[in-house]
């Protein structure tokens, strides 16, 4: 550093008694501030109008044109854009927005509010969405808001074509897009539409247009939930290339018909690549095949059966069992032995049923498959369920319910106390549907405990115990240890004894909400099975609120939904529900694998005890009885809910017959 000449410094300066004196009140000071020329230019912020970006303060006329004058600080900031204030002010509007349109509750806005204020950079928009409001419903009030256009986005368009630009979306990257929640839509004339999740997203909108090597973009606003949506159909497409390619004759090339056991090396159940293990073997491989075929295809379970001569390879795809492989009958021991050893399994027990667990990555998707197998003159016959943990990441909107049971259904599960029974048989959506009513709770509030068998979904926020019948870890037991945790919500897997449900109506008359499942087949049946397990009758009707029945019927597949005239034997029946003239189908194409449906929706039949049918309760009435009082009272029975939703054009009338016919 070199040397300055202190003297000569202050000679510049001037001396004290050269230099103005300052005034002391603030006032004053605001008003006799002198302007100093401007030696550097500092870049100019945007105003409120978003002009004015890359300009310098040095160039504003009040500077420009006289730069030594005394300027009020106030006029020269008064351009200045205030982002906390126009975000606060949006964040009002939106909160009003949703109330206004019944989105979002005034306890749920509330709620969102009180955590935006502890938690830095959250929006009131995620928190809501956290909290189960609709996401579309969200996107399309922040849309408004800022005076954006707002669109759903598709993986299929109704033509059956890709519902997005997916040449963008590869030359972007997925991981680009997953991360900035951005998504290229379509090319209109020469621009690109871009939808993003964010109004505020102009960087990220800047940052894609210099990827692209594109100059006009059209900026709309999508939901989180439909990017999501369509990157993943990109993931799966992939994937499914990939096996596609699988040559099952090569694989088949290494396996002789002398080969009834394979060696494999013991493997760590906490989680396996199963794309990694490709090349060990020709068994391992096809049994990799036969798993991502099933998740390709969007399989709930997988069935391997074995036949005198055949082996056949079944799917259970929307509640449906569709042949799917037939791989030759010596490989049926190999199989077998390769999906035991991947489940922890027992080799050489082959006269005894067996459970098994197999976690594992398909097609970059964490999934848990739980296995079964059991022993057949034909050989052993194993089925896989498959369990996504995106499965159940769905609200109580989504699952089907009428609105007006959907109303009473949320009523239900917001009770202080009491049971609250869902019902139907093995498959028919009853853990969803629970799990659902789980997340619509405020588990930041509530002590919310699960007693499962086995615990199929991992949910944070909660705890979950696994029953152990071998070493007496049984619902009872569990339910009473979960009462000394100072719980507010308990759910059940199953009230399978009279010692469960003895348990769970103590519960819930000592303050406790309790949730459980029944197989029945209908709602009101449930009071019978409750009586019959060994529950006084009026403890029954002390203790419960309300059942849902419920069953699981396809829906018609939205791109190749068509109008056909109703059948003359259907049309004095389906007069009788109000549909007449023509009824929708689903004509069958390339995404619903020539099936006409694609996906599934619940029907429900919610029974809430009021105080005159908690008198017959006690009577311990018969069930064709109770059933009857029921209806008059105003329950929707599940054949009534399903016809409604023929009418509606949701689903079609085999299905509802087929689900409901044991109940009409």
């Amino acid at each position: 550093m070199g040397r300055f000449d202190l003297d000569q410094l202050l000679k510049s300066l001037g001396t004290p008694e050269q230099a103005p004196a300052l005034p002391h009140s603030p006032e004053v000071l605001r008003e006799e501030v002198v302007q100093l020329p401007v030696a550097w230019e500092a870049p100019r912020p945007p105003d409120a109008r978003g002009e004015g970006l890359g300009g310098a303060l040095g160039q504003t006329p009040a500077l420009r044109d006289a730069p030594h004058t005394r300027v009020r600080p106030d006029d020269a900031l008064s351009d200045l854009y205030v982002p906390e204030e126009m975000n606060a002010s949006a964040t009002q509007d939106l909160a009003s927005m949703l109330l206004e349109r019944g989105v979002a509750t005034a306890e749920q806005i509330a709620n969102a509010q009180r955590l935006q204020k502890q938690s830095v950079g959250r929006k009131l928009s995620d928190l809501l969405r956290e909290a189960g409001v609709g996401e579309h419903r969200i996107a399309e009030a922040v849309a408004e808001l800022a005076r954006m256009p707002f669109e759903r986005v598709s993986a299929l368009s109704p033509d059956g074509t890709c519902g997005f630009d997916k040449a963008s979306v590869k030359r972007l990257t997925i991981e680009f897009c997953r991360s900035n929640h951005v998504l290229p839509i379509r090319t209109d004339g020469t621009r690109l539409i871009v939808g993003s999740t964010s109004p505020d997203d102009v960087f990220i909108v800047d940052e894609l247009k210099r990827r692209l090597g594109i100059s006009s973009v059209r900026h709309v606003l999508v939901a989180a939930c439909d990017i999501h949506a369509a990157l993943q159909s990109v993931t799966d497409a992939d994937a499914s290339r990939a096996a596609d390619d699988v040559d099952v004759d090569a694989l088949l090339a290494g396996v002789d018909s002398e080969d009834e056991t394979i060696e494999v090396e013991k493997e760590d159940a906490d989680g396996r690549d199963l794309e990694a293990e490709a090349d060990s073997s020709p068994v391992v491989r096809y049994v990799n095949h036969i798993i991502q075929t099933a998740v390709k295809e969007g399989a709930s379970d997988i069935h391997i059966e074995p036949d005198e001569k055949t082996l056949k390879v079944r799917f259970r795809i929307d509640g449906v069992l569709f042949e799917s492989m037939t791989p030759p009958k010596k490989l049926h021991a190999a199989l077998t032995s390769r999906l035991k050893i991947m489940a922890n399994l027992d080799i050489a027990e082959k006269r005894l049923p067996q459970d098994g667990r197999i976690r594992a990555t398909v097609m970059g998707r964490r999934l848990d498959l739980r296995v079964s197998t059991v022993p057949t003159p034909k050989g052993e016959k194993t089925v896989m369920r498959i369990l996504d943990n995106r499965s159940i990441q769905v609200t109580l909107d989504d699952l089907g319910f009428s609105e007006d049971t959907l109303t009473v259904w949320k009523k239900q599960i917001d009770q202080p106390h009491g049971i609250i029974l869902v019902t139907g048989p093995t498959g028919s959506g009853k853990t969803t549907t629970l799990y659902s009513s789980i997340r619509q709770m405020d588990t930041r509030k509530l002590n919310v405990s699960t007693v499962e068998d086995p615990v199929e979904y991992n949910l944070s926020g909660i705890t979950q115990i696994q029953t152990h019948e071998r070493i007496g870890m049984t619902f009872a037991k569990a339910l009473k240890a979960l009462l000394r945790q100072d719980p507010d919500v308990i759910m059940v897997g199953e009230i399978r004894d009279a010692e469960t449900a003895q348990t769970a109506i103590q519960a819930a008359l000592t303050g406790h909400l309790v949730l459980s499942t029944l197989h029945t087949n209908d709602a009101p049946s449930s009071i019978t099975r409750l009586i019959n397990i060994g529950v006084e009758p009026f403890l029954v009707g002390a203790a419960l609120h309300s059942v849902l029945a419920q069953r699981l019927v396809r829906k018609i597949c939205p791109n190749c939904a068509t109008e056909k005239p109703i059948p003359e034997h259907m049309e004095e029946v389906l007069s009788m529900y109000g549909i007449f003239g023509n009824m929708k189908v689903g004509a069958g194409c390339n995404a619903c694998r020539q099936t006409g449906h694609a996906g599934r929706l619940g029907l429900y039949e919610l029974l809430v005890l009021d105080d005159f049918l908690r008198d017959k309760v006690i009577t311990s009435p018969n069930v064709v009885e109770f059933r009857r009082l029921c209806i008059e009272r105003g329950m929707i029975t599940l054949r009534d809910d399903g016809f409604a939703k023929v009418k509606q054009g949701r689903t079609t009338v085999e299905d509802v017959l087929r689900v409901t016919e044991a109940t009409a």
